[in-house]
């Protein structure tokens, strides 16, 4: 049998709650393979660990993570908790990039027409593949930012390594999907953008199966309002990618609904793509389908056939759940908690 060790890092606020959802799914997935196992270990990490220990991502935790099979994270960070310059705790920002895990995957589907604003959309008309670049970008300089009185500065740098990577990982995904790769850029003003999108194309030529096109970032905002059916992979900067992807949650019903995954080529973490929600924190009643569709893609990224299968069906448990428009937790106006949302994702595996 193969033993897979997954580091399960809870975090802070709902991530707690959200993370013991996605495990128990996990392990009834789980239950009936022979094959395969998941091992799961804790690892504190985040605000609540900052205030105790005054480090958000202790040694230990991070050893634990550079030698797992792959990692769970919940969601981490408080509002009210910030260091001395007055940013706030990201220490999952801090793994990507120490783990070099350049490659943010964030699906977005439909999975029923109640839950979007949009008109005239169903079941599978939206199904989206965000691949942001996780290790470059203005997320890169919030370390390094000059910042007085009279001036703050941030630095935009990109590197062709970074750029070329991201590109093959979206054309690898677009010729798994629906053969459409999109960046997103602003090269009309900014030469950090032209240097982007001349990789970009560059990468394109060797993905001739794959139909390759550019749009400006505020044109995506608009056409992802307008005609979101028309884009299978879209591929961007790391602040362009946060953006978007929020945009993207929330024309399939929020963020309850967006999972993620922060791949390198040696780990990778899988963690929902909402916060910590700290005003319903401990009130049972925050949506675990983001954790349990990122779960889902843990399984999927494991190097095993049986592990995989088993990924796709707890996507298919999810998707087979909220077909029911009444299996929906407060997030969108609905009656579940969140023991009983995870309930119903069980019963349909």
């Amino acid at each position: 049998m193969k033993r897979f060790n997954i580091a399960v890092l809870p975090g802070d606020g709902i991530g707690t709650e959200v993370t013991q959802a996605a495990v128990e799914v996990l392990k009834v997935a789980t239950a009936a393979h022979s094959e395969f196992a998941l091992e799961y270990s804790e690892y504190p990490a985040g605000a609540g660990e900052f205030r105790r220990s005054g480090d958000d991502l202790p040694p230990a935790t991070l050893a634990a993570c550079r030698e797992a099979d792959a990692v769970l994270l919940g969601a981490m960070g408080l509002p009210a908790v910030r260091r001395p310059d007055g940013r706030e705790l990201t220490p999952q920002i801090d793994l990507r990039e120490i783990l070099d895990l350049y490659g943010g995957l964030r699906p977005i589907k439909l999975y029923h027409q109640q839950d979007t604003p949009l008109k005239n959309h169903g079941p599978g008309d939206i199904d989206i593949m965000l691949v942001r670049e996780n290790t470059e970008g203005l997320f890169a300089a919030r370390k390094n930012g000059i910042f007085d009185h009279d001036k703050a500065t941030d630095q935009l740098v990109l590197t062709r390594k970074g750029c070329e990577r991201i590109c093959r990982m979206a054309f690898e995904q677009a010729r798994a999907r629906r053969k459409k790769a999109t960046l997103v850029d602003k090269a009309n003003v900014l030469p950090s953008m032209v240097f982007f999108r001349r990789i970009f194309l560059e990468v394109a030529e060797q993905y001739p199966d794959v139909q390759a096109e550019c749009v400006y970032v505020d044109a995506m905002a608009l056409y992802l309002v307008q005609r979101p059916h028309t884009f299978d992979v879209i591929v961007t900067e790391n602040m362009f990618g946060d953006i978007l992807s929020d945009l993207l949650a929330g024309i399939v019903g929020g963020m309850g609904f967006a999972p993620s995954a922060d791949i390198g080529d040696d780990c990778a973490v899988f963690q929902p793509s909402h916060g910590t929600a700290p005003d319903i924190a401990g009130k049972g009643i925050a949506n675990p389908v983001a954790t349990i569709l990122s779960a889902a893609m843990m399984l999927k990224w494991l190097p095993d056939p049986d592990a995989q299968a088993c990924g796709e069906r707890i996507e298919s448990a999810v998707a087979a759940a909220l077909l029911d428009p009444l299996n929906r937790c407060a997030d969108v106006r609905g009656p579940l908690t969140t023991l009983e949302m995870t309930e119903r994702i069980i019963q349909c595996l």
